[in-house]
């Protein structure tokens, strides 16, 4: 028996003319498919508006046909008695079918009872891709039609055949729908399989009317934009199908200001990308350059702050800063707001005494009479009363330096500690506290890593299998190379084409020159002592950069299995401790008493 298969997802940017579709229609003795009976089958093939075969037969269901039904249809017991039974109509139909697309009106009806028929005889369920003409028409003609019955629509449309109650009959009066219901659709843009199977709900959208905007969308990654009329940019996307994910705003969102989107869009323009990568870096890329209104992630980096741990005075402390500076300082971030900061700082002050006040402290110690109240409680050693020596506060901010770089364990392990003792005693809301202040710490800390290493790795070329190549220096993306096939025709070669990705001006807020940095090119000039301490204590990672940064290390983790390490200056690893993860597990609760 031939099984008819589903076909892969390249295959949905078919052209509707280059498509087989294989209309369907069945007659059965009514109830449910679970146990109805299918009395006949009727099929045509069409493609391109040609009728390429039929296909019909009656068949014997072995029961009795109901009296109303054979009012209806016509078919009588002595027409089923001699026809054959449904598993080698089964088998003749999937050959039939091969891996055409199905249409039928009210497809779910005919599909059932196949399907059903199908598990009976013990074969596979059809796995064919379906069209609904009924939920076309309800889309495209409703407004011109009492209902959006097979009859109605084909009387009022004075389609060549008319349905009769028969299979074949209204098989080919739903294949004359068909043709009609694409010409309709031509006008929203509607030119491959995939536009048409999203179709039914598209098209019922208030917005329904600009999905001529997307015709000449492609079906490749890249990044679009929605511009209003005076041509400004509301919303920049990235995406892997361009036409595919742009016409999704018409159907599956529904998000609030999507509607609020679609009205004020008069135009709507896009760039070709390489691969998903270069589409989701040049996303963040144009965000942070137009700022578009509807944008909402990658527009808050300006907002970023950075946990400082201030080495450059005598008794340094934690502070939380907008802005980092090559000062020597320590520089944990950016992280994503001041109060996720606040909430990281927290979580090393609950571990190391560091001092939390911030009068101006003198070399040897003093500067005001008496300790701050942190110190008076003991949750802070302070230098402002003279009560420490510098020498005794340098050894704290060894521990935390290392805590924050090379061994965060002497930070999270006491959290750990912490937490399991309350826990224990059932002090399950303090135990969630110091839970989540050591997630918080273990998050950043995880970040900082991955951002350091793939800065610090250089220029670095990495290869995926078939799909082209991608250049960084020092985590910024600056070239992608897609392979094409060798017009020579030897096997496994490729030609890579190279793509400068086009430059984006940095905002002067962003602007510095220690960094080395002007538009695109960035050579972030990395410290003769980068073996011994981190580029973040040295070189603090600017806040325009980590939203590009996240998505290299995201992609990086995506693909770990398949890339291929062309060139790299200083390598993509880490011989430092794994960080342990603090994040509770999902639904999990805080037991009360």
């Amino acid at each position: 028996m031939a099984v008819a298969v589903q076909r892969s997802f390249d295959d949905l940017g078919t052209p509707l003319h280059e498509v087989t579709f294989c209309v369907v229609d069945i007659e059965t003795t009514g109830g449910a498919a679970a146990d109805g009976g299918i009395t006949e089958v009727g099929a045509v093939r069409l493609r391109g508006g040609e009728n390429l075969g039929t296909f019909q037969t009656l068949v014997n269901p072995g029961r009795s046909i109901p009296t109303g039904i054979t009012v209806l249809t016509g078919i009588t017991e002595s027409m089923i008695a001699p026809a054959p039974r449904i598993e080698p109509v089964l088998a003749a139909f999937a050959e039939f079918l091969g891996d055409a697309v199905v249409v039928g009106h009210n497809v779910r009806y005919d599909l059932g009872f196949l399907n059903a028929a199908f598990e009976r005889a013990g074969y596979p369920r059809l796995a064919n891709r379906s069209i609904d003409t009924c939920a076309l028409a309800r889309r495209l003609v409703r407004d011109e039609v009492p209902d959006c019955k097979l009859g109605t629509l084909a009387a009022r449309f004075r389609l060549p055949n008319q349905p009769s109650h028969r299979a074949l009959d209204d098989a080919l009066a739903t294949g004359d729908l068909l043709h009609l219901l694409l010409e309709r659709a031509g006008s929203l843009g509607v030119t491959g399989l995939d536009d048409l199977l999203a179709l039914p709900t598209m098209s019922g959208h208030a917005q329904a009317s600009k999905l001529k905007l997307t015709v000449g969308l492609p079906r490749s990654p890249g990044v679009y934009r929605f511009r209003d009329r005076s041509g400004r940019v509301l919303y920049v996307g990235k995406a892997t199908d361009l036409r595919a994910r742009v016409r999704s705003y018409f159907s599956s969102d529904s998000r609030r200001k999507i509607g609020q989107l679609l009205r004020e869009t008069t135009a709507i323009d896009h760039e070709v990308c390489t691969s998903p990568l270069e589409a989701a870096v040049r996303e963040v890329r144009l965000i942070h350059e137009l700022q578009p209104r509807f944008n909402r992630q990658a527009k808050t980096w300006n907002r970023y702050a950075y946990l400082k741990l201030t080495l450059n005075e005598p008794f340094p402390r934690l502070s939380v800063v907008r802005t980092a500076k090559a000062d020597g300082a320590l520089y944990l971030g950016p992280l994503t707001s001041a109060g996720f900061a606040r909430q990281v700082a927290e979580a090393i002050e609950s571990t190391v005494a560091l001092r939390r006040c911030t009068t101006r402290l003198s070399r040897a110690g003093g500067g005001r009479e008496s300790p701050c109240t942190a110190a008076q409680l003991g949750v802070a050693t302070c230098p402002c009363a003279g009560a420490v020596s510098p020498a005794a506060y340098a050894t704290i901010v060894d521990h935390t330096i290392r805590g924050l770089t090379t061994d965060p364990g002497v930070l999270l392990d006491p959290l750990r500690d912490r937490m399991h003792l309350l826990a224990a005693d059932e002090r399950y809301e303090e135990a969630a506290d110091v839970r989540n202040r050591a997630a918080a710490l273990a998050r950043a800390l995880r970040r900082q890593r991955r951002f350091d290493t793939i800065r610090r790795s250089g220029r670095v070329v990495l290869r995926l299998p078939d799909r082209g190549e991608v250049e960084l220096e020092h985590g910024r993306l600056v070239a992608a190379r897609a392979p094409l096939p060798d017009p020579a025709g030897r096997e496994g070669a490729t030609i890579q084409t190279a793509l400068a990705l086009a430059p984006v001006p940095v905002p002067a807020s962003a602007s510095d020159p220690r960094h080395g940095r002007t538009g695109l090119a960035v050579a972030v000039p990395l410290p003769d002592t980068v073996e011994a301490r981190p580029t973040s204590l040295l070189d603090p990672i600017p806040r325009d950069l980590a939203d590009e940064l996240s998505c290299i290390a995201s992609w990086l983790d995506q693909h770990a299995h398949d890339l291929e390490i062309v060139h790299s200056d200083d390598g993509l690893t880490s011989a430092l401790p794994l960080i342990e993860s603090f994040e509770p597990a999902p639904g999990a609760f805080i037991r009360r008493r």
